[in-house]
């Protein structure tokens, strides 16, 4: 843990989050939907989110590494699109469960599946309010330090332990005796 390195932009509403806003601890991942990390770490954030149950807040950040994967972008087009029709998560999910099948004709097929209206999506694909919200993650990320992906936040703080599952549940037991310490002592 690197207690120098912290996030700048705090989480807000405008984030995409799963689990309560008041949850003692709260992982934030910035994420490049085509990076295969991302894809080995996306099946880690679901068993620590069973895991912690409510006591853990997940909230995922756009960085698309446009240079180095060229449908990153798309694919953060398409879950923002999603969420235009309240289907964000379910879009996320299936970006990186299928990514290994990620390109521009694929996008269409999984909208459908997870039962998107495609006429709207298609036109929301294009919208500048999802280019901005993006660029918005983008920017909020490199001000908070961060140079590839996944880049991990524990309650603010960069985690630059490995994103494996043993390491990050260790080390967000360490915050959350942290946060129960307080009412421990009365």
């Amino acid at each position: 843990m690197n207690e120098s390195v912290t996030l700048t932009q705090p989480v807000a509403t405008r984030d995409h989050s799963e689990g309560s806003s008041t949850a003692p601890l709260t992982l934030l991942e910035y994420g490049d939907y085509q990076c295969p990390y991302c894809g080995a770490a996306h099946p880690v954030v679901k068993r620590l989110q069973k895991a912690f149950g409510k006591n853990l807040r997940f909230v995922f950040r756009n960085f698309p590494l446009t240079e180095a994967h060229p449908y990153a972008l798309l694919a953060a087009d398409a879950a923002e699109a999603a969420a235009l029709q309240g289907k964000f998560w379910e879009m996320h999910d299936l970006i990186y469960e299928q990514q290994r099948f990620l390109e521009p004709d694929i996008i269409f097929v999984w909208a459908k599946k997870i039962g998107l209206d495609l006429k709207k999506f298609t036109n929301d694909m294009k919208q500048d309010g999802i280019a901005k919200r993006i660029r918005e993650d983008r920017k909020s990320g490199i001000a908070s330090g961060v140079n590839g992906t996944p880049n991990f936040y524990i309650n603010g703080v960069r985690y630059d332990g490995s994103p494996d599952f043993d390491s990050m549940f260790e080390t967000l037991n360490l915050f959350l005796g942290e946060e129960a310490e307080p009412s421990a002592r009365g």
